[in-house]
């Protein structure tokens, strides 16, 4: 049992269980009714994705500096009570079933994923 964090689309793990996206929006030009069946996710959450104008600094970040910057605002918009009793959540449950959660990124060295298996880890999250 333990979160596996996966980017969406990609082909689902042996034991991987329910695919969580944890994306500020849906696919495009996929039809809400094949989300899961395309490995995008089965559950769509995306409190755990960053706001809008956090997300759009990864995307133009264009250093070291600018991705360290996004960083300390995602970590920052996770420290809400509501972001909080979401990621004890997760961590509770990944000791009890196998899930998912993850993003369309390619890279996630440069993903909020990467930041969000993080903040899983800290709180003691079982993570594969």
């Amino acid at each position: 049992m333990a979160i596996h964090i996966v980017r969406l689309g990609s082909p689902r793990l042996e034991g991987e269980g329910l695919r969580i996206g944890t994306v500020r929006r849906p696919p495009r030009g996929v039809p809400k009714a094949e989300f899961s069946s395309r490995n995008y996710y089965d559950v769509w959450f995306p409190n755990l994705a960053p706001s809008v104008e956090v997300m759009q600094a990864a995307k133009d970040a264009q250093s070291e500096a600018d991705w360290k910057s996004f960083a300390r605002r995602y970590r920052a918009e996770m420290t809400t009570t509501e972001n909080g009793r979401v990621l004890d959540l997760l961590v509770a449950l990944s000791r009890q079933t196998s899930f998912s959660v993850g993003c369309y990124c390619e890279n996630e060295a440069h993903c909020h994923r990467s930041i969000l298996r993080e903040l899983l880890a800290e709180r003691g999250a079982q993570i594969d």
